[in-house]
């Protein structure tokens, strides 16, 4: 079971996420927040994964289809805070450099408006 909550910062939309995104209920709540914030016209989204203990595949090709769903729609995805276990799985699997990954909420909002 993961938590979500959004909020708005300066014109980006921020998902906090917290838990275990897995292969079910985890990755389709992701999917599912992303395309409604994409129906509400929200194009510049910044995903906090500082709360996540877990990620599976699944819920990394979750990630990977939401940044391109945003991209398809002229908007832009980036991650926050990712924790050590997210962080190594991103490197591991080479999609760090897909990512545009951000330590600090600040630097992540303002690297929006600088695009």
């Amino acid at each position: 079971m993961i938590k979500m909550t959004s909020r708005r910062v300066d014109g980006v939309t921020i998902l906090d996420i917290g838990g275990r995104i897995t292969l079910g209920e985890g990755s389709t709540q992701l999917r599912d927040s992303i395309r409604q914030l994409l129906a509400a016209g929200e194009k510049r989204i910044l995903v906090n994964l500082g709360e996540v203990s877990y990620i599976d595949s699944s819920g990394l090709g979750e990630l990977v289809s939401a940044f391109t769903a945003v991209r398809a729609e002229g908007g832009e995805l980036k991650l926050l805070n990712l924790t050590r276990k997210v962080h190594d799985l991103l490197q591991i699997t080479k999609l760090y450099t897909v990512f545009d990954v951000h330590d600090d909420e600040t630097s992540a909002i303002a690297s929006f408006a600088a695009a």
